[in-house]
């Protein structure tokens, strides 16, 4: 059987209505319940021609594993990732600056959840991974971007390589982050069409990958300092794209 993702708590819920309603498998409530707020998620389900399921509280919190879900819990099917093709013509369609985050090989889910939630909060079109030695979209990495899996595009290419060299010749600036860089993030030109690319926990980024970026950055830090975590890292180098290009208030 597939994996399903579960849901839990009446923010939450009505986010995922709003946004991804088409993957619902299954809706129940607290019987016992009758807030106004359940009521209107009651209405927006019949809206939607969404069927439901009252239960008793104890039925919800084996749900929910012990979670607060606050007389609601959705069982839905994680996020579909999309291909090389969709990418190229997200691309084409693209008004303005193009603004991706590829991760080579990030093989751990609460590191692609937290990167996913970090570059939708920074105005990130689409998160570029490898289709091998990468983590898939799963429960975990979808509860760790608290919402973001479901509205960020995540394309999963056969070849990062190949990708990555295609995407030069559309005019999109690759910056490589690798520890001994010599171009710190605060001199490095990241305006314009930009693409950042985070290696993976630990290794850092391929050789191979290396050798298609445009130019290679580091984030300055203490000598004392260990590598940062790839989702931290990665979140100071988009908000320094950010700060270039303006691309959100701050």
């Amino acid at each position: 059987m597939a994996e399903l993702l579960t849901i839990y708590g009446i923010h939450a819920a009505q986010a995922f209505f709003e946004n991804a309603a088409s993957r619902v498998v299954n809706v129940w409530f607290d019987r016992q319940r009758v807030d106004n707020k359940l009521v209107q998620l009651k209405a927006a389900l019949g809206e939607l021609g969404l069927p439901y399921q009252d239960e008793d509280k104890k039925t919800l919190d084996k749900l929910a594993k012990g979670g607060n879900h606050q007389g609601v819990v959705i069982t839905a099917r994680l996020p579909q990732e999309l291909a090389e093709d969709a990418l190229k013509k997200a691309l084409k369609q693209t008004k303005g600056n193009a603004f991706y985050l590829v991760l080579d090989q990030v093989t751990d889910p609460h590191n692609l959840g937290a990167c996913l939630r970090t570059a939708l909060a920074a105005g990130v079109q689409g998160v570029i991974v490898p289709k091998d030695n990468a983590c898939r979209i799963n429960a975990t990495v979808c509860k760790v971007a608290s919402g973001a899996a479901e509205l960020l595009p995540v394309y999963r290419v056969t070849n990062l390589s190949r990708t990555l060299k295609w995407l030069k010749t559309v005019g999109v600036w690759l910056s490589g982050a690798a520890g001994e860089a010599e171009k710190s993030i605060f001199s490095a030109e990241l305006s314009g069409s930009v693409a950042i690319v985070m290696g993976a926990e630990g290794k850092g980024l391929r050789k191979l990958t290396q050798q298609q970026c445009d130019q290679l950055i580091k984030i300055p830090m203490t000598a004392n300092t260990e590598s940062l975590n790839v989702s931290v890292a990665a979140g100071i180098i988009l908000y320094e794209v950010v700060r270039q290009n303006g691309i959100v208030s701050i």
